[in-house]
């Protein structure tokens, strides 16, 4: 039987044992300095947030794996709102000393009940294990960095879509109710008050891939103007977009967009849809004068 005194000491030497560890996991050196810029500082629910990333790389900074940008978009209380969580283009494998890393992505705000000021905090982590780098910024909790801010506005400040012609029923996710789509048929169409301005359409989308060689072509007009072509080659959710000029919206109050795919499919096994491509976000944006 061990005496008190000997489990007493144990006690104390693992106490130690791990307040060293702990101290030497936050000493660590930290590897990057992160910083994100957004196209816009206001943003509706529902519409494209373009953000860049930039993380420029320490001196004498080495990263012996590849680790995971996380993003967590938060309200004004702390409360997560969505994530982001992505692999950089660029494997951290290869970050250099000095290097600076940018890219940009495009996410479509979720719908969710909060209007106000949303905050955007990053790290980098390793999703088997949950191991967090230290970066260069000025930490808010856990290795967890806030990089920028933006005031998130209700939905009633975009230009509200009218799906006529040419869809399908909406259909969710079973696992993630917040995933919303809605498959065409081989054209789609789509109303909405004319902005009367240039612009941009932005449309989110994936495909069947294994059931065209080649990919479906799909064709954006408004009335007989063509705004856009692209090859449906995405099998995963993919965003494009395409100039809108205010001419091609024409003079009238409303406009429409046509959604054209060449080749549809019929999925079988009892179910006799007509399908062309699967759509998660269609938007209109005006250009701010």
């Amino acid at each position: 039987m061990f005496s008190r005194s000997f489990v007493v000491v144990c006690v104390l030497v693992t106490a130690v044992g791990l307040t060293a560890c702990s101290r030497k996991e936050e000493s660590a050196p930290c590897v990057a300095t992160a910083a994100v810029s957004l196209a816009r500082e206001r943003a509706a629910i529902g519409s494209p947030l373009k953000a860049t990333y930039r993380f420029e790389v320490a001196p004498n900074a080495s990263i012996p794996q590849n680790y995971t940008v996380f993003v967590h978009v938060l309200d004004d209380e702390g409360e997560s709102l969505w994530g982001d969580d992505h692999q950089p283009p660029e494997p951290t494998t290869t970050w250099k000393s000095g290097q600076k890393v940018e890219y940009s992505r495009t996410v479509f705000v979720p719908n969710y009940p909060y209007i106000g000021v949303a905050h955007i905090r990053v790290g980098l982590y390793q999703p088997s294990t949950g191991q967090r780098l230290p970066l260069c910024n000025t930490e808010i909790s856990r290795r967890e960095y806030e990089v920028a801010k933006f005031q998130l506005l209700p939905q009633s400040e975009n230009i509200f879509l009218i799906y006529k012609e040419g869809w399908h029923p909406s259909e969710v996710a079973a696992d993630n109710p917040t995933v919303e789509w809605q498959w065409t048929k081989s054209v789609a169409t789509i109303s909405f008050r004319n902005p009367k301005k240039d612009g941009a359409f932005y449309l989110e989308y994936d495909a069947r891939i294994d059931k065209f060689s080649p990919p479906q072509q799909v064709t954006i007009r408004s009335g007989d103007q063509v705004i856009g072509t692209f090859a449906a080659d995405a099998k995963d959710r993919k965003l494009v977009w395409f100039p809108v000029a205010a001419s091609q919206l024409g003079a009238g109050d409303m406009s429409e967009i046509t959604l054209a795919v060449d080749k549809t499919f019929v999925p079988g096994g009892g179910d006799t849809r007509d399908l062309g491509i699967r759509i998660f976000h269609a938007f209109i944006e005006p250009r701010s004068p």
